[in-house]
């Protein structure tokens, strides 16, 4: 694993959050909110749920010292779309410039993670390459809830392929990002 994949993956797990919350932008709040099927019964509980993971890794990766208080949230801390949509970009400026901030030996570099249960010692490209499998997964999810309305779901499987440079150039400037 090296540090620039790692922070290409960081700038990806931003762009699709862009794209997919650019799509359910376009939901009225009880379509975002309307019981469906899914691991989370809903795209705004999905979404949530996205979000409050990000933010209890980032604080171990960055050793915020939160986690108990993270993990001890509701499963919805963010009660409207627009709270969520803010957040979550927030978030994932914060996750790429961590990455951009830190080296190729950080990534061996153990950090705690705090549960109830207790706390164990994860490197910190493992936690990464977790959070981002964990990212993709329920971004999937959303993605086939947005099916079932009449917003079209946003194509998620992209990378940052030279090729396709000019098919994303617009949506990476609406979030300040280069691949």
């Amino acid at each position: 694993m090296t540090i620039e994949l790692i922070r290409r993956f960081a700038r990806n797990n931003a762009w699709s959050n862009h794209r997919l919350l650019k799509a359910c932008a376009g939901l009225s709040e009880a379509e975002y909110k309307a019981r469906r099927t899914s691991f989370f019964p809903s795209i705004h509980l999905t979404l949530n749920h996205i979000l409050l993971v990000d933010w209890y890794y980032y604080d171990a990766l960055a050793e915020g010292g939160r986690a108990l208080e993270l993990y001890a949230l509701s499963d919805e801390p963010c009660a409207t779309f627009a709270e969520l949509d803010a957040a979550q970009r927030e978030s994932d400026r914060k996750l790429v410039a961590f990455c951009d901030g830190i080296g190729e030996p950080d990534l061996a570099r153990k950090v705690a993670v705090i549960r109830p249960a207790g706390r164990y010692e994860e490197t910190i490209g493992d936690l990464l390459s977790h959070l981002f499998v964990h990212q993709i997964h329920h971004r999937g999810q959303v993605h086939a809830m947005l099916a079932g309305t009449a917003v079209e779901p946003p194509q998620l499987d992209e990378f940052f392929l030279e090729q396709d440079a000019p098919l994303h150039a617009q949506e990476l400037r609406e979030i300040s990002l280069q691949p």
